[in-house]
């Protein structure tokens, strides 16, 4: 009778569970090194947010300056492209929706760039109308990322506003973001120039734009990222026009809680679809 090491079948048999042995082993370690780098990269991603959210005004800030609005933001990764910034200098509040290209790690560092960028066109450069603003910034951008030996053509797209609460001016200039304005049940959108934040070959100067707004006027800036939402029983885009129908048909009531109704609406809208963007709407009631 022949021993099992002395089959043929059977050594086969045996060097094949070995192999399967081997193999399980090596996939189990191989996805244990998996495992621990996406949690070093999540961990790293996390820390990243710490540091994003820094750049960010504070709530107390908001209310403290804008007390009936409302920002509605929602990565679509833990860090965005997008982010809103504010600031104040003698009655002037400045506040605006940026949209950096792309989303996620790259995004947030592009963010970092054009936050800064907006922070010496008013610090430094002590500019108040949101035009030069703009014109400041775009300048500082191009020639930050001019010093790489690549090309980039990163930037934002920006809306943004400079509102006395005394007078009830707002001036305001946008870069492929319009402005909406709700008044007495109207809705009246200021074009943006069709040009970014960063290089292009035909650059022109931005437009300026000023509204003289009433008690009651509710002003809103926003990205693209709500509108480009997938969702809906026939999970198409949302588009503008729907966004703005959505915006007229909520009721008068404080922008608090028209905030958390346009967040409502859009966990219902999306469902199960993965967010397609970073989100930002932020909205003004005079």
């Amino acid at each position: 009778v022949l021993s099992f090491e002395k089959d043929p079948i059977m050594v086969l048999y045996l060097r094949d569970i070995r192999e399967r042995i081997r193999m399980e082993r090596e996939i189990k370690i191989q996805s244990e090194i998996i495992e621990q780098k996406n949690k070093d990269i999540t961990d790293s991603i996390k820390y990243a947010l710490r540091i994003q959210s820094v750049i960010l005004p504070s709530g107390n800030l908001i209310r403290e300056h804008l007390p009936d609005s409302f920002i509605l933001y929602k990565p679509k990764d833990i860090v965005a492209g997008d982010f809103y910034w504010m600031e104040t200098k003698g009655d002037w509040i400045f506040f605006a929706a940026c949209d950096c290209t792309g989303h996620g790690v790259p995004g947030a560092m592009v963010s970092v760039v054009c936050h800064n960028a907006l922070n010496r066109a008013v610090r430094e450069f002590g500019l108040v109308q949101p035009a030069a603003i703009l014109d400041k910034v775009s300048e500082i951008v191009i020639e930050i990322f001019a010093k790489s030996d690549e090309k980039i053509n990163d930037g934002m797209d920006v809306s943004l506003c400079a509102y006395n609460s005394k007078t009830k001016t707002l001036h305001w200039a946008g870069a492929n973001s319009p402005l909406w304005i709700i008044n007495n049940g109207n809705l009246i959108e200021t074009k943006a120039d069709k040009q970014f934040i960063g290089h292009s070959e035909y650059r022109q100067a931005f437009t300026h734009h000023e509204h003289q707004l009433s008690d009651g006027d509710k002003v809103y800036n926003f990205t693209d990222g709500f509108a480009y939402q997938f969702g809906g029983e026939k999970e198409k885009k949302l588009t503008r026009k729907r966004f703005k129908e959505l915006l007229l048909s909520l009721p008068n009531d404080s922008m608090q809680i028209q905030g958390s109704n346009l967040e409502e609406f859009l966990s219902e809208y999306k469902k199960q679809i993965e967010q397609t963007d970073d989100i930002l709407v932020m909205g003004l009631k005079v």
